[in-house]
């Protein structure tokens, strides 16, 4: 299964982007997004579970970022809105088929999309 993202950008704080993922070759249960900031880990920003029709957020987004999926198109969306600087990052997209309470670890997620940078300008 390949995953290829698509959105991001520059935008000025407060204002808004939208990335989307779309998987070919097969689907996972769970869909989400993690991002990384340069010389930091790659953290978990939110998921979509396409078992329990359920999502998932970081406390640092939750409010803010709302993640979708398209199940017809095998397309999950993050929807970013009050972009913060903090915010700046690559955003990777991410498939996997692992319990909830794995859905927050990278390890756990079998594919990665190619990446997709975010600047949100002060």
């Amino acid at each position: 299964v390949q995953l290829q993202a698509s959105g991001g950008g520059l935008v000025q704080a407060g204002g808004s982007l939208r990335l989307a993922c779309t998987a070919s070759g097969g689907t996972f249960i769970n869909m989400g997004w993690f991002r990384q900031a340069p010389g930091k880990e790659r953290d978990f920003v939110a998921v979509h579970r396409r078992s329990a029709s359920s999502t998932h957020y970081a406390e640092s987004v939750k409010g803010r970022f709302t993640i979708s999926r398209d199940n017809a198109k095998n397309t999950v969306y993050l929807q970013m809105d009050n972009l913060k600087p903090e915010d700046t990052a690559v955003y990777y997209c991410a498939g996997g088929n692992g319990i909830l309470s794995a859905i927050t670890v990278p390890s756990m997620y079998r594919a990665w999309g190619q990446g997709t940078q975010v600047t949100v300008s002060s």
